[in-house]
């Protein structure tokens, strides 16, 4: 893996080092001697190249060195100086020189990046470690999206279940009421027939000369009015107080009661509270 930054880098810096010292040969040497230019040429090479191995001794010490770096990178930026002023010079491919200017830059900035690497880069058993980790957390949303998908496909079905009931029940209630309706009607028919009214008198119990008893209909529901009473009428109980009653009933009997049973011995002594508050408090006492 640290090939995969080191030897771009190192392949630049080769490139970028042999390019700058054949144009300062070929640009001084025709105005100075060729050693001159030569010893130009390595000069800022060797400027270069002493900067990024002191820079590299630096990093591997952990360490940084701010003037260090500024010295670096203005090699870096004479080099390209000189290939650029060059190419700006040249009668003859003058566009091909300055193409390549960029490579003492683009060596720096490979270098640059090769730090970084090494600066975050982690050791295997890290990497192996925040893979396990990755893995465990795919494998816990995996099971919560199956778990939720599990549940809401039970929802579906137990609603349906209940609509279904519903619906069936709708059906009879409404069959019923329909035969109850002819029933009554039928009734009716008969009362208000006179033949009929007439035979009925005939069956009924003795009755006063000169009047004649009226048969009436059969009276659904209770002949005798209830009082009118409100299902609210009856002071509500606090949630103290309903969790004072539940938690007796629930511990009457060892072991304690289930919360079918104790709602159904709640509601027989008389007690009342909606089914939400009641199971709220089922849920506080238990």
């Amino acid at each position: 893996m640290r090939a995969k930054t080191v030897l771009p880098a190192v392949a630049m810096t080769a490139v970028s080092m042999v390019l700058t010292l054949a144009v300062v040969v070929m640009w001084l040497g025709a105005a100075v001697p060729w050693p001159v230019a030569l010893v130009v040429g390595i000069g800022i090479d060797g400027g270069w190249l002493a900067t990024l191995a002191y820079e590299r001794r630096l990093a591997a010490q952990g360490d940084h060195n701010r003037a260090v770096t500024a010295v670096g990178w203005s090699f870096g930026i004479l080099a390209a100086g000189v290939l650029v002023a060059h190419a700006l010079t040249s009668e003859e491919s003058a566009g091909a020189w300055l193409a390549v200017a960029w490579l003492p830059i683009a060596a720096k900035a490979l270098w640059l990046v090769h730090a970084m690497w090494e600066r975050t880069a982690l050791t295997p058993i890290a990497l192996d470690t925040i893979r396990g980790i990755q893995q465990e957390a795919r494998d816990e949303a995996a099971v919560a999206r199956a778990r939720l998908r599990a549940e809401a496909a039970t929802e579906e079905t137990r609603l349906t279940a209940v609509t279904e009931a519903g619906a069936r029940v709708a059906r009879v209630q409404a069959k019923t009421a329909q035969t109850l309706a002819g029933a009554w009607s039928t009734l009716e028919t008969a009362r208000a027939g006179e033949e009929t009214g007439r035979a009925l008198t005939s069956v009924t119990a003795r009755v006063t000369p000169g009047v004649t008893p009226r048969w009436e209909l059969p009276v659904w529901g209770p002949s005798e009015p209830l009082a009118a009473r409100s299902l609210e009428s009856a002071p509500a109980l606090t949630d103290e107080a309903l969790d004072v009653i539940v938690d007796e009933i629930r511990t009457s009997e060892t072991p304690a009661l289930s919360y079918r049973e104790m709602a159904a011995r709640f509601r027989a002594a008389g007690h009342s509270a909606s089914e939400v508050r009641l199971r709220a408090a089922w849920k506080r006492v238990a």
